[in-house]
């Protein structure tokens, strides 16, 4: 498998947990200091613990969002393990509702063993 495909599977099986509100699945694919910016007010979670806590609170919301990011090209490195990932993101309602907010992201990625880890995430809210 390509390392392109390994990450456009990666991000797949996330967008998934994100649905599925699945805390392990999301730690297995974030690497232990992954980060992430917010879109809107450029809030820093800094590792896979903070992220999972911040995602188990979003869970428990009765009118959570469902977020999904959508890869539109992932640029791997040729000297290392590493890649960058730029796409569209949408959050919509869980009732099926029209978008919430939406936006552009970009992503490191690097190779740790056989998998593909998410090491940072940053957000730009457009809508």
């Amino acid at each position: 498998m390509t390392p392109e495909i390994a990450i456009r599977m990666a991000r797949a099986a996330f967008n998934r947990a994100l649905t599925d509100a699945d805390l392990a699945a999301i730690g297995s694919i974030l690497a232990p200091n992954a980060v992430l910016v917010a879109g809107t007010d450029s809030a820093l979670i800094s590792g896979r613990k903070a992220q999972l806590f911040a995602w188990k609170r979003e869970f428990s919301s009765p009118g959570r969002t469902v977020y999904t990011r959508t890869p539109e090209t992932i640029v791997i490195s040729p000297i290392e393990p590493i890649a960058f990932e730029h796409g569209q993101w949408v959050g919509v309602a869980t009732t099926d509702g029209p978008p919430l907010a939406s936006g552009n992201y970009s992503a490191k990625w690097r190779q740790i063993g056989n998998d593909w880890l998410i090491e940072a995430e940053l957000f730009l809210t457009l809508a």
